[in-house]
C-alpha cells in the first residue's frame, strides 16, 4: 500500500556514508527530504546529489534534514560520493542510505514495476516534525528534481503550518498569500494586521505573515 500525504512516515534503521540512521531519531525535531534514487553511478542522480549539498546552507536554514537513498549497497554509495564531490564541485556530507535488501524501497513505495522492476523512481518525500508526510513527489528516472522548487514547497508547507493561509500559484517567499475559506473576511483583518484585499468573498490575499 502506498504512503498518502498526513501518513506517519515510516521509521527504519539503514547504514549510511554518515553511519548507522534511526530514520525518526535522526529527525529528531527537524523537517525532513528523503529521496530516492535509480542507481549509483548515473548522470542524473550525480547532478541532484551536488546540487543538495550546494544547497546545504538553504536546507539549515529552515530546519531541513536531507537524506538520499538507492539500492545500491554501502561502498558504492562511498565511492560515489568521491566522484560527485569531483564533478560537481561540492562536499556531500549528508546521508546516502544503502538500501540493497529494498527495504525502505519498500516501505516508501519506490519501486514501480511498470517503470522498472529493479531501480527506484525518483520519490521524493517532505515530512514534518510529527513525522508525518507532507509532500510526495515522483519523477521518472530520466527527469531530474528542480530543488528551488523543492525549497519554494518547504517555505509554502512551514509557512502554512503556522498560520491561516494558503500560497498560490507559483508563490514564493516574500509574496502575497491567501487566506483561508475558513476565516471570515472581517476575523482576517483582525488577524492579519498588514492588511487584507478582498478580490472575491472566497479570494482574499494578505502579505506574508511570519516576515
Amino acid at each position: 500500500m502506498s504512503l498518502r500525504l498526513g501518513d506517519t512516515a515510516p521509521d527504519f534503521t539503514a547504514q549510511s556514508t554518515e553511519g548507522e540512521i534511526h530514520f525518526h531519531e535522526y529527525l529528531g525535531n527537524s523537517w525532513g527530504v528523503l529521496f530516492s534514487h535509480p542507481a549509483d553511478y548515473t548522470p542524473v542522480c550525480t547532478t541532484e546529489l551536488g546540487k543538495t549539498a550546494l544547497l546545504k546552507g538553504e536546507f539549515e536554514k529552515r530546519g531541513v534534514k536531507a537524506l538520499a537513498v538507492s539500492v545500491d549497497p554501502l561502498d558504492s554509495h562511498l565511492g560515489w560520493k568521491n566522484d560527485i564531490n569531483e564533478t560537481q564541485n561540492c562536499s556531500v556530507d549528508f546521508p546516502i542510505l544503502a538500501d540493497p535488501d529494498k527495504n525502505i524501497a519498500t516501505l516508501y513505495d519506490m519501486i514501480h514495476p511498470n517503470a522498472s522492476e529493479k531501480a527506484t523512481v525518483r520519490s521524493l518525500f517532505i515530512i514534518g516534525p510529527d513525522k508525518k508526510v507532507k509532500l510526495i513527489i515522483t519523477y521518472p528516472a530520466s527527469t531530474g528534481r528542480n530543488f528551488q522548487e523543492v525549497l519554494r514547497v518547504i517555505d509554502s508547507l512551514q509557512l502554512t503550518a503556522n498560520h491561516s493561509v494558503a500560497t498560490p500559484a507559483d508563490w514564493k517567499h516574500g509574496e502575497d498569500v491567501i487566506v483561508v475559506p475558513s476565516i471570515s473576511t472581517a476575523d482576517a483583518i483582525e488577524k492579519f494586521p498588514k492588511g487584507v484585499k478582498e478580490v472575491k468573498p472566497y479570494l482574499r490575499y494578505t502579505p506574508q505573515p511570519n516576515i
